[in-house]
């Protein structure tokens, strides 16, 4: 439990050893990491293997090392349509990951293309949570325009009984001013908050636009400190009760958890 007395859910980390990446699967330094900010459990995913069985795999292996503190977020991609399917259905009903992580700027074609729609057409009918990488602003960042946060509109509209989750709200301010107006449009949008660009004021932003049923704080550990993430929540000048719901509150609904499963 965190200063605030609420559950605190981090929607947003990585884990395996990609060292370019300073990801590390060290599982003591994560735990350390989580109780110095005060998160109860962390949803980890990993996209950096071209095989997605062998990124899923790779999560799994790492929350059962810890499940009370951990859970998994799959990965597949367009590329392998083939793999992509199957992949899905034991991702989801053999190994218990609880939502699909999708990252756009791997894939040469808009993530609202059709070449993407079977993977949104399993999860719409199994009723599937998809977090994407959004990221849209000024600089040279390859295939970031794949996934803005505009395109997702179209995806909400299409595939409603996905919650979609941008992850990063965008990112830069051009995004994150993408990111409330999709899910302005869209009652299946939610923002999710880690960012390299962490403006001052955004979390008022995103709660003065939208209200704070969605929004979800995500951390992008090891790639950024989890207190980072918590304390531009902790002392925003929002209400307690948003804060309680952005930390963690919001997450159960979306992942279909009770308190139980993620206090420690």
């Amino acid at each position: 439990m965190n200063i605030i007395n609420t559950p605190v859910i981090d929607f947003h980390s990585h884990v395996g050893r990609m060292g370019n990446y300073n990801i590390i699967d060290d599982m003591d330094w994560y735990i350390k990491n989580l109780d110095a900010a005060g998160v109860d459990k962390s949803f980890v995913s990993y996209i950096f293997d071209g095989k997605a069985s062998n990124c899923n795999d790779k999560v799994y292996d790492f929350v059962q090392k810890n499940p009370k503190r951990f859970g998994g977020f799959a990965h597949v991609t367009p590329h392998y349509m083939e793999e992509a399917i199957p992949e899905l259905d034991r991702a989801f009903n053999k190994l218990d990951m609880k939502a699909l992580k999708i990252y756009p700027p791997f894939y040469p074609r808009p993530v609202n293309h059709e070449s993407w729609y079977p993977i949104f057409e399993w999860c719409n009918e199994n009723k599937i949570p998809v977090k994407s990488h959004t990221q849209y602003g000024p600089g040279e960042h390859k295939n970031d325009d794949n996934g803005r946060p505009i395109l997702f509109v179209d995806l909400a509209q299409r595939f409603p009984d996905i919650n979609w989750i941008l992850a990063h709200a965008g990112n830069m301010e051009e995004g994150r001013i993408e990111s409330v107006k999709a899910a302005i449009e869209c009652p299946n949008i939610y923002l999710e908050t880690c960012s390299s660009y962490g403006d001052h004021g955004a979390i008022e932003y995103f709660v003065n636009e939208l209200g704070d049923d969605r929004i979800l704080y995500g951390s992008d550990l090891p790639l950024i400190d989890a207190r980072f993430g918590v304390g531009r929540i902790v002392t925003a000048k929002i209400s307690e009760h948003s804060k309680r719901k952005i930390l963690g509150l919001n997450a159960l609904k979306v992942l279909n958890l009770n308190e139980a499963e993620v206090s420690i």
